[in-house]
């Protein structure tokens, strides 16, 4: 079946739709080059064509993107630099055609599908919620490599282009439009009609509308020197040095600023170049997995029902964005119940502000956001709740007080209304213990703050029902979340493999060893923040909370340091009580430590040991525990603990989860160096049964 289709029209113009069969989106792949080659070959030699319209045959998607999977089957450098040389080709050829080619976009036009589009002389696009436009490579630890790192910068100057490609993030339709990637937007209705217009005229020569400071910094040799040496500056600050695709990003528009040549060579150069990096392999292997658990089922097999209304118990932070991820992602009505107007007060106001910071920046219109937050109501008995699928539970951590909710709801709903546990600690099977449907009880653990964490963990008991599991899954995925089915048990899965590694930094703040020094080292390892920081974000009366737990079913390798009881006693909460390991009263909030936390502990700072044994002394501890986790069942298998660990504490991504860690560092020096610790300095090191088995065997994860 073909892709392209070429419809000749009376007016001259004719309609070149991309329909990849058997796909819900468009993906250009290599093996396209012929098909399209073929079609302009006619579009060239035919002289009644004056102008092309280039659009999809996709309901709601332009061009996703290139087809990531074909970069695997490259095994050098020089294989990935020649896909980048064949866009770059096929591209060039588009544009030297002398008839006139717009691009009709409607829903995403990402990666190759912008770069397609950038090659048009003209591009009009729809002002659709669904339209983004965007060069999101950077998260794959690529760069654009059929032209974009030319083209964009070209189009709409480099700052604006190199913003776009450093973060991956793509942009609106309105915004689009503003920064002069698009030509026009326009309803959906007539976005075709407008796209024939336009291919019925002549070329435009673009002149970007530059300030004065602009033009100095972007137009002139002193200026752009003085560009990218803070770009490259910022993006090493941000990365750490852990990502080699911004610089080289970085690296391809200033070559472009030099000749033309020179910059699509490069960019042809370095694509391939970071194609074969392990960076980058780890990051599309998150890419297929994430990609892979959405099209799966809870349980394999069992369908999920509709979710249609939602209640939420408990209306603190933990509830406010549960409700918005519900209002706004899911699209349910919500209806949150509290024990003061006050609760209910605060959780709206979490919508509201993240809804009306939008609406400020011009992302949103004020009468969507009315539409999203009139989703949303309130009571303070449970008069509604009669009619709801599903309430999610986020009331304070007492296996009583929860006992309790699932007593209320069982009466207060109806017979299916699924009760799901939003604990962090908390044994599901404890919170189901007194309940006469625990078929209908589960766990649903999301992480703060809701509207930004991407990760959801789905908890069954032992007596949670198969149609239960399906229906949670499927809606923490309509609610933005990646879910992954753990076993129920202390800590679960991610807070079971955090705890260790949170008390052993604490464990060498208590030897002496500098705060700030320990959450250097960690961020160096990858982690987005240290330990410390982490507790203080977290909340030091939170984090130290589960650690009774842990302890209770696993024992002492779950012990923390003592001393962290002093905290608590000197109520310092972290962050929001501006009270923790970070002084966040100062000038700097939040940047230095609170010194006096040290006089507190009892402690002479000194730094005694090396960035590597830091980092090998906590994380060693969490991979471990990783292993045992995936040794007891508690996770389905190495790939959802990897995108549990990256989603849910920010395990560095470039090395791929903990199990792809683990396989990097061959499982054999992994178990070595926890029997070298576990010898010299404490038995909790000890290596899991499945490593010490796997290493003998010479075994790997994946």
């Amino acid at each position: 079946m073909k892709t392209f289709t070429l419809e000749k029209l009376e007016d001259g113009i004719a309609i070149l739709t991309m329909d990849v069969p058997g796909e819900s989106m468009n993906t250009l792949r290599a093996d396209f080059g012929e098909e399209v080659n073929t079609i302009l070959d006619q579009i060239e030699s035919d002289d009644d064509i004056k102008g092309v319209v280039v659009c999809s045959g996709k309901k709601d998607s332009f061009v996703a993107g290139a087809d990531v999977s074909m970069l695997a089957a490259c095994d050098s450098a020089l294989e990935a630099e020649q896909l980048s040389l064949q866009g770059h080709k096929l591209f060039a050829r588009m544009v030297n055609i002398p008839k006139t080619f717009v691009a009709a976009i409607h829903g995403p036009a990402l990666g190759g599908g912008l770069e397609l589009a950038l090659a048009c002389d003209y591009r009009v696009c729809s002002d659709s919620p669904k339209t983004q436009l965007g060069l999101p490579e950077v998260q794959l630890g690529l760069l654009p490599g059929s032209s974009g790192t030319q083209k964009l910068p070209a189009l709409i100057g480099i700052q604006q282009a190199m913003k776009m490609m450093l973060t991956g993030s793509p942009v609106r339709a309105k915004q689009a439009k503003k920064y002069g990637i698009v030509d026009d937007m326009v309803p959906q209705a007539i976005l075709l009609d407008v796209a024939r217009k336009l291919a019925s005229q002549k070329p435009l020569r673009r002149n970007n509308k530059k300030s004065v400071m602009n033009k100095m910094l972007e137009d002139t040799a002193f200026g752009r020197n003085i560009l990218f040496k803070k770009a490259r500056e910022q993006a090493l600050a941000k990365t750490n040095g852990n990502y080699p695709a911004p610089m080289h990003i970085i690296d391809c528009i200033e070559a472009g600023t030099k000749s033309e040549a020179h910059g699509y060579s490069t960019e042809a150069r370095l694509f391939g170049k970071l194609v074969m990096t392990s960076e980058s392999k780890q990051l599309r292997e998150i890419f297929f997995a994430t990609t892979e658990m959405k099209k799966e089922d809870g349980v394999a097999g069992v369908a999920p029902e509709k979710v249609k209304k939602v209640g939420v118990l408990g209306g603190g932070l933990m509830g406010g964005g549960i409700a918005f991820v519900s209002a706004t992602k899911a699209k349910v009505p919500v209806r949150i119940k509290d024990i003061s107007p006050d609760g209910i007060a605060g959780a709206i106001k979490y919508s509201f502000d993240i809804l009306n910071k939008k609406v400020k920046r011009r992302f949103l219109k004020k009468t969507e956001m009315q539409k999203q937050l009139a989703n949303i109501t309130g009571c303070l008995d449970y008069s509604g709740y009669k009619t709801l699928d599903m309430v999610v539970e986020a009331v304070f951590e007492d296996v009583g007080l929860k006992q309790k909710m699932v007593e209320d709801i069982e009466t207060q709903c109806a017979k299916t209304t699924i009760f799901a546990s939003n604990t962090s600690s908390i044994p599901i099977k404890d919170i189901a213990a007194k309940a006469k449907r625990a078929e209908n009880v589960i766990g649903l653990h999301y992480f703060s703050p809701v509207d930004k964490m991407p990760l959801a963990e789905v908890i069954p008991h032992e007596g949670t029902s198969e149609q239960t599991i399906s229906t949670t899954v499927e809606f923490a995925k309509k609610q933005g979340k990646t879910p992954i089915v753990v076993k129920d048990g202390a800590g679960f899965y991610v807070n079971r493999i955090l705890a260790p590694y949170m008390s052993e930094a604490g464990f060498l703040a208590m030897s002496g060893q500098p705060i700030d020094s320990v959450d250097k080292a960690l961020v160096e390892f990858g982690f987005p923040v240290g330990a410390f920081k982490l507790l203080d974000e977290v909340g030091i009366d939170v984090g130290t909370k589960i650690i009774p737990i842990l302890m209770n079913q696993f024992g002492e390798r779950f012990a923390s340091p003592n001393a962290f009881e002093k905290l608590l006693e000197n109520d310092r909460k972290g962050k929001k009580n501006l009270s923790g390991f970070y002084d966040y009263a100062s000038k700097d909030k939040g940047k230095k430590v609170d010194e006096s936390i040290y006089e507190l502990l009892g402690i002479s700072p000194q730094s005694k040991y090396t960035n590597d044994t830091i980092i090998e002394r906590c994380v060693l501890l969490m991979l471990n525990e990783a292993a045992r986790c995936l040794e007891e069942g508690v996770i389905r298998n190495p790939r959802d603990g990897d995108i549990g660990a990256i989603f849910g504490i920010g395990f560095p991504p470039f090395r791929g989860g903990p199990f792809r860690y683990m396989d990097s560092l061959g499982l054999q020096h992994l178990v070595a160096r926890l029997t070298h610790y576990a010898d010299s300095y404490d038995t909790k090191y000890k290596p899991a049964d499945i490593l010490v088995k796997m290493a003998e065997a010479e075994e790997t994860f994946y």
